[in-house]
């Protein structure tokens, strides 16, 4: 068995954490699809040292992007930029997770 060379969890920051915690859950008020899951992880984040698996962070990402998409024409421009900005970080976040990791040998 081959182990995969890719991250399976991320430590993030935990004021990101935080902050996207505050937006999921306005998403969860606007009844946006798969946030339940990304919701609870990011409440209880602290609980794990910020440590999130991948695959919850980029459904984080996806759900945040839909809630932007879904919220723009009703939310001031500033609340707007703040939720994007909270959804990139999370999805280069999860691109930096899927690059594999370098080798200590030279090529």
């Amino acid at each position: 068995m081959t182990s995969s060379p890719f991250q399976r969890t991320i430590a993030l920051p935990a004021p990101v954490c935080e902050l996207a915690a505050q937006h999921l859950e306005q998403a969860a008020h606007r009844a946006i699809d798969g946030v339940a899951i990304p919701l609870k992880a990011f409440r209880t984040a602290a609980d794990n040292d910020f440590t999130l698996p991948v695959s919850v962070v980029e459904q984080a990402a996806a759900c945040l992007l839909v809630f932007a998409t879904e919220t723009a024409q009703s939310v001031r421009p500033s609340a707007l930029r703040a939720t994007i900005s909270v959804a990139l970080r999370l999805r280069d976040a999860v691109q930096l997770a899927h690059q594999p990791a370098l080798s200590s040998r030279f090529w």
